[in-house]
């Protein structure tokens, strides 16, 4: 930890969520403040590098001056009245909870500002692209500070229209619909997760996210407690999303531009499990105690619907995409997130939280290695891929189908990799979950989840064997191996995926204190 005094740390945590909104409207001026270029499209793909990088630094000084020995407390907190009729207030802060996911949103959100900069999507004006990507930063940054249900809702809403006109504007083949899917579906859940967040915020007289977790529930009824985390539950499971509620997703990716499907999968995934346990763990431990066996019931039939439709993607003659693959195997590992919430357990917690980052870099990895393929070769049809065109790429770009394999490798969970950590522990919380639920239908719950396990390494090694491995015309089309924009966008995320899964307690250091005091009510 360094020195770092609370006042420039609270300077620096609200920093870290208003500059990317001054970015993006200094974004539309004519001259935007960023590094010159040789053309007004060059400089202002530079500004994006330049703020995301900016905003980089500052959650990587945030992380620095954080008291790590103290993770279960707020930190770099701001408590300022905002709507005194409603009691509603600016109020910021991290703990352990959040600081992981405000550093990969940072750093996702510079990665693909820096592979936009080299590969722009087809699209409209770049200024409009930089400001939107810098719009869904804040948007996503907020979500993770925020300490009033009021603010979170607002923060939660922020990202849906700048993800919708990425999508719809930049996208590729059946964007509109896909786009007014999303929308639609994310919009709908939102309006029924308000009425449970103002249902929380009026029978407990606060809407203050830190003193309806120290009360734990005790001033909300049980019933109150049950509609609350139904309304509240059904909002974030459609960001999760959770099966059946998934089915915007698949779209979504097929048809967003790479950096959207990136910033889709590593964070806007995260914002409705972050709300499960920021929210409605701590808020209404009664209402999460009488649906976490419907949650893991779902959460399973999640992890086995998204490796069978995995499956049938991925064999031969399905016509199956590979990014529409790669999107239903997060209905699969998001499912093993929800699982470890379910346990309403340390272990499992830890777990979710855990695989939330795993998901976060290794799916960001993945999608940004798929873009690469599909802007090769054109495509991405697995059976174009693995036929037609005769990908074999460890023959015929040896760097990209050996990042392609590693990817697909720490997907599947291979102990050593960040994938490997996160679902083990949702097993083991769903092996012995919390007081008062049902062990032996979490045991089986546990069961279904690992034979999910199987499932997805199956259908993982099947795409690296037929898109790496698959047979070489004689005189193979060249394509470009990967080029140093790409290596230099996705070392990091390779380097974060090796070294969680090596040294997993410089996460769980930070979540397991915080997560603690959650479960028991705010108390350290």
């Amino acid at each position: 930890m360094i020195d770092i005094s609370a006042s420039v740390m609270q300077f620096l945590l609200a920093f870290v969520v208003v500059a990317p909104l001054i970015g993006a409207v200094a974004a539309l001026l004519p001259a935007p403040p960023g590094l010159k270029g040789s053309s007004p499209d060059q400089a202002v793909l530079r500004h994006g590098v330049t703020v995301t990088g900016v905003i980089l630094l500052a959650t990587l000084a945030l992380a620095a001056g954080f008291d790590h020995d103290h993770p279960s407390k707020m930190q770099a907190t701001t408590d300022i009245s905002w709507i005194p009729a409603l009691d509603v207030r600016i109020h910021l802060g991290i703990d352990g909870i959040s600081l992981p996911l405000l550093v990969l949103t940072a750093l996702l959100t510079f990665l693909c500002a820096l592979y936009s900069y080299f590969k722009m999507p087809a699209g409209p004006s770049p200024k409009a692209f930089v400001a939107l990507i810098l719009v869904l930063e804040s948007g996503t940054l907020a979500t993770f500070a925020v300490l009033d249900l009021i603010l979170f809702f607002l923060a939660f809403e922020m990202v849906l229209i700048p993800m919708y006109f990425l999508i719809a504007r930049w996208g590729g083949a059946q964007r509109q619909a896909a786009a007014w899917k999303f929308i639609l579906y994310t919009l709908l859940g939102s309006v029924v997760m308000l009425l449970g967040l103002l249902l929380i915020g009026l029978k407990s007289g606060t809407f203050d996210m830190v003193a309806l977790a120290t009360d734990n529930g005790r001033g909300l009824t049980s019933s109150v407690q049950v509609i609350a985390v139904l309304a509240i539950g059904i909002g974030l499971a459609v960001k999760t999303p959770m099966w059946p509620l998934h089915s915007w997703l698949p779209d979504a990716h097929t048809a967003a531009p790479t950096v959207g499907s990136v910033l889709l999968a590593g964070v806007l995934l995260k914002m409705g499990t972050y709300g499960f346990v920021r929210i409605l763990l701590p808020v209404a431990p009664d209402g999460m105690h009488t649906f976490a066996p419907y949650l893991a019931a779902f959460a399973v039939a999640g992890v086995i619907y998204g490796s069978l439709a995995c499956l049938a993607l991925a064999r031969p003659g399905s016509k199956g995409d590979l990014k529409r693959l790669i999107a239903y195997s997060s209905v699969g590992h998001m499912g093993f997130v929800l699982l470890g919430i379910a346990s309403m357990t340390p272990t499992g917690v830890n777990g979710a939280l855990f695989a939330n980052i795993a998901h976060g870099l290794i799916t960001g990895l993945l999608f940004f290695l798929v873009g690469a393929v599909k802007d090769r070769h054109g495509t991405a049809d697995l059976d174009t891929l693995a036929g037609a065109t005769g990908a074999a790429l460890y023959g015929r770009a040896p760097r990209l189908g050996g990042l392609l394999a590693f990817a697909a490798i720490a997907s599947l969970g291979l102990p050593g990799l960040a994938g490997f950590w996160g679902e083990m522990l949702a097993l083991f919380g769903a092996f012995d979950p919390a007081e008062g639920l049902s062990r032996p239908a979490f045991l089986t719950f546990m069961s279904i989840a690992a034979f999910g396990t199987l499932l997805t390494a199956a259908y993982l090694l099947i795409v690296v064997r037929r898109v790496c491995m698959g047979a070489t015309r004689d005189e193979p089309q060249p394509i470009a191996d990967v080029q140093s924009y790409e290596f230099a966008a996705w070392t990091p995320l390779a380097a974060l995926t090796v070294l969680a899964g090596l040294w997993p307690a410089v996460l769980l250091g930070l979540t397991d204190p915080a997560v603690q005091k959650l479960l028991a009510g705010g108390k350290s």
